[in-house]
């Protein structure tokens, strides 16, 4: 979409918004469009084009014949009604807004992050936002799947068919299946698309993490879903995988994380482990989960049963040690610098933001523009772009009084005419999925849903989202709720308080138990796993804690020493970069890819299979052979190649044990 049809867009909107009667297509090509091309095919078919565009930014355009007159396109008139696809007036208490920013904030990456915080803006420009802030230590995020995770979420809101190739869990065989997707939810620890198996011929439910390949969308077929599904009464229903018993070979005095869930073999275990090594017994219930991680210990575990677990193990060894041993492919840096997850905006996303812009601004009057360019996500530069096409459009004809006006004066912005557009346009499936997904998943937060605050605020919500917000049953996020709420509770009290904590706590990476004072700054999670950011006298630097990784911890009745405080912006980042940190040239496979976002990498370069090679710096770089292992063939270490030689090492050392 061109600027110049972005301008034409909206002067379309603005013009059909503000007719009673309605207007017939030769009027608008006239006093809109200003076309004198003679063509009446050409000028039907963009007609055409720009109805369906401000049909999906939410604009139900109606279209008024007069008795006899049905089959004449000629006679036809246009217009938008006021008020059916604007979202209604809601206010929010600051208790209720510190729900919402907590709930658009919920989701770290993917679409949906962008969906929340337009939905969030529309909720501002339609109540004014309190002044609030969030709570002490509640800071959840998820995660979502990856690049698949996105398709499917699109493909299901635009109830399109999707085709993806599948490791089949039962059978070990990759197959290819069409799908027609009902819902998305997590569940055990892991996302589960369910839906309409078209070669099975009944509904199915597919594990996110056994998609081998890209998820494509068969635009040109559509489908019928069934009506009120809800994922998370689905996902109820699917059986969690029965406990059972491993057995693993560790050597003596290492690995003392696995070592706190496991006990030492019975005599009633065969066989005798070799010489440095002691005979564990594991519960456990996916082989999976525990392949990739035993995978990671390198030669220091060996599976011994069950045997599928085993093959687990050896297959993702195998897989790591071909990828190692591949060519290293030609690639190319573009950008000196890379912002993660962040898209080249398009004119569709500047259309949408101002129609965004002008309700907020009507309800925010006098805001600096510094502020509003920041509440949008854009630079100030970007802002006096969307408000000069802004000031220049309006209704036919152009006369002063006929077009938005919009000025600012010391850099502070005002609007005395809105020409209609004061109120936001009704949310989209997105965005009501985003936010009340969002408030679902906050409420296993403990003290969150006191006072009743959640739950209002759902309620209304649902009410302002209308018939959008029933299809929110089609996605539910994972449970965020904190293992060890006493754990949770005692370092958020510290924080609160600005209170000093002795730690003592296991270093799964260091393989080491260690005890240390910090000084806690903040609380927040990544899915159901909770970490909290702390300054460490002993390390005398930012450091990011796990708690389920904390062994006892209390305060020991000094304030906090330091001046530090937490790193600016949200969410928290579970690195922080420092001066002495060594730069790592890391190859991904298309599968394998999310993981440069996830360690916040600073240059990527493309690859033509959909993998790309990523430019990632780590404080540590002992435990990225762990690493390569455990990603079983989706990553592998280019440079430093000292390092890249240690992660083969590795991998060839484990692999020796399980028979070569």
């Amino acid at each position: 979409m061109s600027a110049s049809r972005t301008e034409r867009l909206l002067n379309l909107l603005i013009a059909l918004l503000n007719t009673t009667y309605g207007l017939r297509r030769s009027e608008l090509r006239e006093k809109v469009y200003h076309d004198t091309s003679g063509s009446d095919t050409a000028f039907g078919r963009m007609f055409e084009r720009d109805k369906n565009d401000l049909r999906q930014f939410g604009f139900d355009i109606e279209a008024v014949t007069d008795t006899g007159w049905e089959d004449d396109a000629a006679t036809t008139r246009y217009r938008i009604g006021k008020e059916s696809n604007r979202l209604p007036d809601v206010q929010f208490s600051p208790g209720e807004w510190a729900v919402l920013l907590l709930a658009s904030q919920l989701w770290e990456r993917a679409a949906l992050g962008t969906a929340a915080a337009d939905a969030l803006r529309k909720l501002q420009a339609s109540s004014t936002l309190a002044d609030v802030q969030l709570p002490v230590g509640v800071q959840p995020r998820i995660r979502p799947a990856g690049q698949a995770f996105d398709d499917l979420v699109g493909a299901m809101h635009s109830q399109h068919p999707v085709r993806f190739d599948y490791l089949a869990g039962s059978t070990g065989q990759e197959e290819q299946r069409t799908v027609e997707p009902w819902g998305l939810g997590s569940r055990f620890g892991h996302w589960y698309l369910t839906g309409y198996d078209r070669s099975r011929r009944a509904a199915r439910h597919f594990r996110l993490s056994r998609f081998t390949g890209p998820v494509t969308v068969l635009n040109k077929e559509s489908y019928a879903p069934p009506t009120a599904f809800n994922i998370r009464e689905a996902l109820d229903q699917l059986p969690e995988l029965p406990l059972r018993t491993a057995v693993v070979d560790v050597r003596e005095g290492r690995l003392l994380a696995l070592r706190r869930r496991a006990c030492i073999a019975s005599e009633a275990v065969q066989g005798t482990p070799d010489a440095g090594f002691e005979r564990l017994v594991l519960s456990f219930r996916d082989s999976d989960a525990l392949a990739e991680e035993l995978a990671s210990y390198g030669p220091d575990a060996v599976a011994i049963e069950p045997r599928e677990l085993v093959a687990a193990v050896r297959q993702r060894l195998r897989g790591a040690a071909a990828f190692c041993a591949a060519p290293v492919p030609s690639y190319r840096f573009s950008d000196p610098t890379r912002t993660p997850t962040v898209r080249k905006r398009t004119s569709e996303d500047q259309l949408k933001r101002m129609l965004q812009l002008v309700p907020f601004l009507v309800h925010n009057q006098g805001l600096h523009i510094r502020e509003v360019a920041a509440r949008f996500g854009i630079t100030p530069e970007e802002l006096e772009g969307d408000l000069r096409i802004l000031i220049c459009s309006g209704l036919p004809g152009g006369y002063p009084d006929d077009l938005l006006d919009i000025h600012w004066e010391e850099g502070h912005v005002y609007i005395t005419e809105d020409l209609d557009l004061k109120k936001p346009v009704r949310f989209t499936v997105e965005e009501a999925c985003a936010l009340l997904t969002g408030l679902e998943t906050l409420n296993g937060l403990p003290g969150l849903a006191e006072g009743g605050a959640l739950e209002s605020v759902t309620l209304k919500l649902m009410a302002a989202a209308g018939e959008q917000g029933l299809r929110a049953g089609s996605l539910s996020g994972p449970a965020v709720g904190p293992a060890d709420s006493a754990v949770l509770e005692t370092v958020r009290n510290a924080v609160r308080t600005t209170s000093q904590l002795r730690l003592v706590y296991l270093s799964a990476q260091r393989d080491q138990v260690s005890e240390r004072d910090v000084d806690p700054l903040r609380l927040y999670s990544l899915d159901n796993t909770w970490y909290f950011e702390a300054y460490c006298h002993s390390a005398q630097g930012l450091r990011n804690f796990r708690l389920d990784r904390v062994q006892e911890v209390r305060p020991n009745g000094q304030p906090a020493s330091s001046h530090m405080r937490p790193e600016e912006g949200f969410p928290a980042k579970l690195f922080t970069p420092n001066d002495d940190d060594t730069t790592v040239l890391v190859q991904l496979t298309r599968q394998g890819a999310g993981l440069a976002d996830d360690y916040y990498a600073e240059r990527v370069a493309p690859l033509p299979d959909g993998g790309l090679v990523a430019e990632i710096r780590f404080g540590s770089t002992a435990w990225l052979p762990m690493l390569v292992a455990q990603h079983g063939g989706a990553a592998r270490i280019l440079e430093p190649s000292d390092l890249a030689q240690t992660a083969r090492n590795w991998i060839e050392a484990a692999l020796t044990r399980y028979g070569g």
